[in-house]
């Protein structure tokens, strides 16, 4: 059993108990840094005897994961990934020892595996069928994957900057994609509004301590895959913190383990167009102002770090390190300079470390004989545009700028988006019937149409899309309406999807008992005005979202 034996703060030092998805805040002190602990006795003897009969992957160090049970559920594979010794890219720099942590090989082609890994794990461990997230690009993808694995509909919020291959993968996985003509900030605050107006779990990045100790096993693996020795230098690109925050932590606990003789010093790059961290880090601050993002690197435009700053400039204080900013133009010559030398493509917001580490290396601030490990993650994006037809995405418009965005605006904004959000899926063999409904409710509200043109392919996408309300003709080819509602009540997934039957002949009592307690409503073609009924299709939806 891997459960967290207690949650500790670092500022105060109150231990409390872990409670899965309840915002980690010291109830002594309000801080918002509460670190999980495990039982490190018995995982350090099983590390001493090689850690015999396990996978090699993150599920590796499942002891000091937050998951009751691991063994116990079908986990999404992540981590394992290979550590390089660079060939031509360091050792032209003068530096023998550099490694590089290529995370390109998790099931995304990026280290936000990990942290979807875990959470989802978590959610599944925890019943929860439906969430939301805010992401700049590779965690919305990381997370779309994982969820479809797992059953769970996911809703991703992320930028209109963030560029489209992005979004449409993560479309392609199966997520609710949330276009948000903003920043990121901003895209945040929308989607956590919308959490909470739908009653779903938000996933809260760093402050979510099953996302954060994802992170740990990265440390884990360097330090493993380096025989148990701890680098001199750990390099990542950042834009919020979540992923050195969690690595950390893992070289923390190798340290107290006595599995290591140093933690690494932390080298933290940012893009220069939005690099909150980097400045106040070299005006001496323990606390990092909010910029405007002004790069075309927006995987790393997270203007406002929050308390995640502080975290890692508590870390840098402590156990050695510096921040430092590179240009984007920097950046993308660190992009083709690595992908010629060492043949790796990565994409630009990885090629942000690398171009820190040529700054570093050139200003002497990295030794040449220092062991050096910098994360690489991510790739070129390529997504098949093809296959997911025209509603993808969602579009949600704040601001034509980068400013905040006004509290009516955004209000209004969030309504237009409940309606742009309800989706409505239409069963019907008849394409006529279902074109009128289709364009009279349209007519009236925003809301997602879809038509499947038989029974079963009504069901197989009543599964996927988990739509608000389904809409059903009764006799059909192949599964005819009464099968199809008893599946849908069958199914956990679909079951509480409010269901509204229409049927072009009269229905028996015999029939109407059949659908009653399955169904919302039972209409009969031809016995109320098409208008009418949509009317009250209108008025089921939002009998079910509630006001």
């Amino acid at each position: 059993m891997a459960k967290p034996t207690h949650l500790q703060c670092v500022l105060c030092n109150h231990q409390q108990p872990y409670e899965p998805f309840i915002p980690a805040v010291c109830k002594n002190c309000a801080s918002q840094w509460l670190e999980a602990h495990y039982d490190y006795v018995t995982f350090k003897r099983d590390i001493l005897r090689g850690l015999p009969n396990r996978p090699s992957n993150l599920w590796r160090y499942q002891d000091v994961l937050p998951l009751s049970n691991p063994a116990a559920l079908d986990l999404y594979p992540a981590g394992g990934t290979p550590l390089w010794l660079s060939q031509r890219f360091a050792p032209a720099l003068g530096h023998a020892s550099v490694y590089f942590k290529d995370e390109r090989y998790g099931p995304t082609s990026s280290f936000k595996d990990r942290q979807a890994a875990v959470a989802v794990a978590a959610m599944n461990e925890n019943n929860i069928r439906e969430a939301v997230i805010a992401s700049t690009g590779n965690a919305a993808v990381a997370y779309a994957a994982a969820c479809a694995r797992a059953g769970i509909k996911l809703w991703v919020f992320m930028t209109s900057l963030v560029p489209q291959e992005k979004l449409r993968e993560a479309a392609l996985f199966g997520a609710e994609v949330i276009r948000v003509s903003g920043n990121y900030d901003q895209t945040k605050q929308i989607a956590a509004q919308f959490a909470q107006r739908k009653n779903l779990l938000l996933d809260r990045g760093a402050s979510s301590v099953p996302a954060r100790e994802s992170m740990k096993t990265i440390a884990y693996e360097i330090v493993e895959q380096l025989g148990w020795k701890a680098p001199d230098w750990y390099i990542q690109a950042v834009s919020g913190g979540l992923g050195p925050l969690g690595v950390y932590q893992g070289f923390k606990e190798m340290f107290e383990m006595g599995l290591i003789d140093k933690v690494p010093k932390l080298a933290i790059i940012q893009a220069e167009g939005c690099s909150p961290m980097v400045q106040a880090f070299k005006a001496g601050k323990d606390t990092a102002e909010p910029v405007v993002p002004d790069t075309r690197i927006i995987i790393l435009s997270t203007g406002d770090p929050g308390k995640s700053y502080t975290y890692l400039w508590n870390l840098t204080q402590k156990y050695g390190g510096l921040m430092e900013s590179v240009t984007d133009a920097e950046a993308f010559s660190a992009m083709r300079a690595l992908a010629k030398s060492e043949g790796m493509a990565v994409e630009p917001a990885t090629s942000v470390a690398f171009a820190g580490f040529e700054k570093l290396s050139r200003e002497g601030k990295i030794g040449k004989d220092e062991t050096v490990v910098i994360n690489c993650t991510g790739h070129t994006f390529p997504v098949e545009k093809h296959v997911l037809g025209d509603q993808w995405a969602v579009d949600v418009h704040l601001s034509k700028d980068q400013s905040p965005a006004p509290k009516e605006g955004l209000q209004s904004a969030l309504e237009n988006l409940d309606e742009k959000t309800t989706t409505v899926l239409l069963i019907d063999d008849n394409p006529d019937d279902a074109l009128l409904i289709k364009r009279l409710l349209e007519g009236r509200k925003n809301y997602r149409m879809y038509h499947a043109k038989d029974g079963w392919e009504g069901l197989a996408m009543a599964r996927q899309k988990l739509p608000d309300l389904i809409v059903s003709d009764l006799t059909m080819p192949g599964i005819d309406g009464f099968g199809l509602v008893e599946e849908l009540k069958l199914d956990p997934r679909t079951k509480n999807i409010p269901v509204v039957v229409v049927s072009a002949k009269d229905i028996t009592s015999e029939e109407r008992k059949r659908l009653e307690g399955n169904t919302e409503a039972v209409y009969q073609k031809g016995s109320l005005p098409t208008r009418k009924f949509v009317d009250q299709v209108i008025q089921v939806i939002k009998d079910k979202n509630g006001p």
